[in-house]
Parts: structure tokens; C-alpha cells; sequence
């Protein structure tokens, strides 16, 4: 029901965190419930993060045919930090395939819990959710706050709606709010009157006064997307409070990518639409670049790939919006001989090779988590990404969990891909950044007719450069179209050239009409033609499809 979004029905997946109120009587009691669904894949983990901060408790729910993954087990340590009251359920054991033991044994190894904590449950029969909703009353403690004090609360999340302007969600730490009210945006300073306010259910229902403890929406009139932060807090004008609630750390993008307009006077639309779309998803980042072969774009950060699609696609279906994206990379510290230090988000921004003394490249520590008849492939995997094992340990039964240190511009374009194709699907992986160390990485160049396509570059390592280059020009030479000339495909490294394909000329027999006579005749009309052909090569340029651009990411 919350998953409302077309993408998130396509592909079964929860991308955006759905906030909701209902109510509930136990032992004749009214109970008011502020829930929030969120998703659980790693690329959506801030969503994950903005909600916790606002929550009292959680809903450990485990999949009774799956077990416990890797991103669940990172979520839950996020919960407890937050001291958060946990209530882990199991879900789906009305499956014929569930192991509910088995998954409740895995539960109690991570939590400590009691069995009897454990509540198993079904969506599909009904089966314990009345257990869950009273382990909801019961278990978790009822929001603290003093009803009297300041207004505080913290906005959790925003939507911009085109008729309304911008719409924030927030839930109430101090104090109360009534529509009509003058409020104040801690952080930006901003001023405005509360024209409504009113609490979520599964639409809006428009409320008169909210008070502490309350989830609800506040609309204004903002027109300006940089107005709203998410994590800021909002005051009464006339009585402010005196700080503003700690809570949120910044998002740290973990993989980058350009994104271009494809007609450039979409460049101000496409501004427009990432500021949309940044109110909805706080984990996009995004500022203004340039680039030779594509124009004015951004250089956008994402949390992983699957991110980076979803932001793709949602631009392309609620904005419009045909975009060019480039080879996705992550950042690079590149220290010069003068002991300086350049963050380097793209190839472009790379130093000359000569002034470079070494560079250094994000790693991370990677859990993976998968039955033990695939251990074989999936260490494989990781060896051929450059990665080292730290540890191996056993669950529970059959299931594994290893421990990795990577690269992380290895495993940004195809890891996770590869990973679930050889697990059959049951691998989970989770990751979180683990510094920077020196590596050998240099940059490749792409060169059509001797000219560099900065959008094509990339930076790699030494080892699998030439390997590299050569594949690339192997897939360029199928992709690009002929053209009147011939077009040289070249890799190359600084000023070494590694690899070369040739696109052949489209070429038209000038001689067809020349039967018999004098060989000169014929001479004749192929050096006109040769004579052409340079002028063209002069002058012509080559268009790169976009479907070059993405081949690069599925060279395997």
C-alpha cells in the first residue's frame, strides 16, 4: 500500500521511506501510532538513517525463507546505536519453504534476545499481527517531551507538490504547533505562516493544532527547493526555541557520475528538476560541470549504483528528462611532488602524469553473506576486484559471512551484478568506507581520430589498463556508426597507445562507370575521390551514441 511509486511496484522494492499514523485500541484504550516504512537495500540507507533518528523503536522484520541478510544486520546496528527499542519479527512462515527456527536461532545470535521475544508472523494469513501491534504498545515507550516548552521539531522529509509548493514532514520533540502559526527554519533562517498542517495518513487529513510527540505536514508557500533541509528544525517566531536538534550526519556520496542534457537548452530544466528531486531523495548531490564532448552538466554523487538508475529513471518519468550519464567513478586523492593534496572526482580533473607523486583510493570493508556452496565463486569474484579477505565466519548451518576489504572504484560499476548472478540471488552484501590507500591507478584515455572523448576516460588500475583498453575499443568499433572517412578507435595511456580498432569507411565504386580502356582513367577518378575523402576527414566529426556510453558499464 505505501510503496506508491510506479518504480517501486516495478521492481518490487522500497526506495522512499513512507511515513503514516494510524490508530489502535487495546484494552480499551486509544493508541496513536506514527510508523514509517523504510527501504533496506545499502544504496538507501540515509532514507534508513533519517528515519531512526525520528523513531522511538523498530520493527526487526526477517524473512522467514531468507534469514537474516547483510544489509538488514547493518541496519540494526544503526538502531542500536540510536538505543532503539527493538521488537524482531519473522515474517512469510506460512511459506512452504520457511525455516523459522533456523531464523529465529540466527536472530538470537545477533540480538540476545529471548525466543519468546520473537513474534512470527504472516502479511499474506493475518497470522501475528495483533501480537505485533500490542508488542508495539507494550515494548516501545511513548515519544519524551514537554508539551509546554518551545516548539522543536524536526523535518525528516519533504515532497514538492506543483500546486502547493514545498510540503516537509516533521514529527514534534517540544511543544505544540496550530495552523495559522508564524514559523522559523532553524538552519536557513527562513520565516513563514503555517497555512496547513495536519497528520498522514494515506493521504493528508488537514489537522487545526498538533501537539508534542505528533508526526505530521506543514505547507508554507516555500517555492524554493534550497529552502527546505532535511534534519533542520522548526520554531515559533515569537517564541524560539534554543537550539536546534542534533541529529542527522551528512550523506557522503560514494560513487559519481555526470549527468548531461542531450539538447543543451535543457540545461536550466534539468537544474530544475535534480532541486525536485533532491526535496525527495536527500542522498543526491549534485553541482555544475562542464565537459568538452557533452556540454554543460552535473557532476552528480550517489550512494551506489542502484541509486544512481533509480535517480535516472525518476528523472526520465516525473521530469521528462533524457539524460546522458558518464562513466560512474568515485574520488581519488592525488598527492603532487610538492607534498599537496587535490581531491580528483573525475578523470578530467587529473593532474599531468609528471607532476603526480602517488595517488590514493577509497576502500571499503564489505560483508557478504551467502550459503557455503558458493564461497569458491564469490572469493574468486573479490580476488579478481583486488580484494583481500580479513575474515571468514560461520552463522549458523550452512550460511557464511566473509569479510572484505575492496576498492570501491572496483566494485562501483559491475560488483554487485556479478555477485547476485553467481549466488543465484542469494548473496547480500553491505558496505561502509574504510579510508583512503596509495594504488597504481592511471588514466585511460579514449582518442576518435587522435581527439580525446573526455566523457569516456576512465581511471584504472595499472594491472587491468591494456586488458581494459582493449575490450573498450573493441565495443566502440560495433557501436559507432560508419561514417564517409575512416575512424581510428585508440586507447591510450598519457602519450602510449595500447590498443586500436578501425571503423571502416562507407566507400562507393567511383569506377563502375569506367569499362574498358586506360588504367589512368580510372587512377583518375580514385584520386579525386581519395582527395575528398581527406577534406571530409578534415572536417568531419564524430557523434558518440549514448549506447557507447553505457556499454562502457557492461563490458563483461
Amino acid at each position: 500500500m505505501l510503496d506508491d511509486m510506479d518504480l517501486e511496484r516495478e521492481r518490487g522494492i522500497t526506495i522512499k521511506s513512507h511515513a503514516i499514523q494510524m490508530e489502535y485500541t487495546y484494552e480499551g484504550e486509544k493508541y496513536t501510532l506514527n510508523l514509517i516504512d523504510t527501504p533496506g537495500h545499502v544504496d538507501f540507507s540515509y532514507e534508513v538513517s533519517r528515519s531512526i533518528a525520528a523513531c522511538e523503536g523498530a520493527l526487526l522484520v526477517v524473512d522467514a525463507t531468507q534469514g537474516v541478510q547483510a544489509q538488514t544486520i547493518s541496519n540494526l546496528y544503526m538502531a542500536i546505536d540510536h538505543d532503539l527499542e527493538i521488537i524482531p519479527v519473522i515474517n512469510k512462515c506460512d511459506m512452504v519453504n520457511a525455516m523459522p527456527e533456523e531464523v529465529e536461532d540466527e536472530i538470537i545470535d545477533l540480538l540476545g534476545c529471548k525466543r519468546e521475544e520473537i513474534i512470527r508472523a504472516s502479511g499474506r494469513t493475518g497470522q501475528g499481527v495483533d501480537e505485533i501491534l500490542k508488542a508495539v504498545v507494550e515494548r516501545i515507550p511513548h515519544p519524551e517531551g514537554d508539551e509546554n516548552a518551545p516548539l522543536q521539531a524536526l523535518i525528516f522529509d519533504s515532497v514538492f507538490n506543483s500546486f502547493r509548493g514545498i510540503i516537509a514532514y516533521f514529527k514534534i520533540v517540544n511543544g505544540s504547533i496550530k495552523s495559522g502559526d508564524e514559523v522559523a527554519f532553524i538552519n536557513t533562517g527562513k520565516e513563514y505562516t503555517a497555512d496547513e498542517i495536519g497528520v498522514l495518513k494515506m493521504e493528508m487529513c488537514p489537522r487545526k493544532e498538533l501537539h508534542c510527540g505528533d508526526v505530521g505536514y506543514i505547507v508554507s508557500g516555500i517555492k524554493t527547493a534550497t529552502e527546505v533541509k532535511v534534519g533542520d528544525t522548526i520554531t515559533h517566531v515569537a517564541r524560539p526555541c534554543d537550539k536546534a536538534i542534533s541529529g542527522f550526519e551528512e550523506v557522503k556520496p560514494m560513487v559519481f557520475a555526470g549527468l548531461y542534457p542531450i539538447e543543451t537548452e535543457d540545461f536550466e530544466n534539468l537544474r530544475a528538476s535534480l532541486e525536485k528531486l533532491q526535496l525527495n531523495d536527500a542522498s543526491l548531490t549534485f553541482q555544475p560541470e562542464s565537459s568538452v564532448a557533452l556540454g554543460f552538466g552535473f557532476r552528480c554523487g550517489f550512494l551506489g549504483l542502484l541509486h544512481m538508475e533509480i535517480v535516472q529513471e525518476r528523472l526520465d518519468r516525473e521530469f521528462n528528462m533524457d539524460v546522458i550519464t558518464t562513466v560512474p567513478n568515485v574520488s581519488y586523492l592525488v598527492y603532487d611532488k610538492q607534498g599537496g593534496v587535490k581531491e580528483v572526482h573525475n578523470p578530467a580533473g587529473m593532474p599531468e602524469p609528471t607532476l603526480i607523486d602517488h595517488i590514493e583510493e577509497p576502500y571499503i570493508k564489505a560483508s557478504i553473506i551467502t550459503t557455503s556452496n558458493f564461497i569458491g565463486p564469490i572469493m574468486t569474484l573479490c580476488l579478481g576486484k583486488r580484494g583481500e579477505l580479513l575474515k571468514q565466519e560461520y552463522i549458523s548451518g550452512n550460511r557464511v559471512e566473509l569479510h572484505y576489504s575492496l576498492p570501491l572504484g572496483e566494485i562501483v560499476i559491475d560488483f554487485y551484478d556479478k555477485l547476485k548472478s553467481i549466488s543465484k540471488g542469494y548473496a547480500s552484501f553491505d558496505y561502509h568506507q574504510d579510508g583512503f590507500r596509495p594504488s597504481k591507478l592511471v588514466k585511460l584515455d579514449i582518442l576518435l581520430n587522435g581527439e580525446p572523448v573526455d566523457a569516456l576516460s576512465t581511471l584504472t588500475h595499472i594491472d587491468n589498463a591494456v586488458d581494459f583498453g582493449r575490450r573498450m575499443c573493441e565495443k566502440l568499433k560495433e557501436l559507432l556508426p560508419r561514417q564517409q572517412f575512416d575512424i581510428a578507435i585508440q586507447a591510450a595511456i598519457g602519450a602510449k597507445i595500447i590498443a586500436r580498432e578501425t571503423v571502416k569507411q562507407l566507400r562507393k565504386d567511383v569506377t563502375a562507370k569506367c569499362y574498358g580502356g586506360d588504367v589512368s582513367r580510372k587512377r583518375k577518378l580514385l584520386e579525386k575521390q581519395k582527395k575528398g575523402k581527406k577534406r571530409m576527414k578534415q572536417i568531419g566529426n564524430v557523434e558518440v551514441p549514448q549506447k557507447a556510453f553505457l556499454a562502457v558499464l557492461k563490458l563483461d
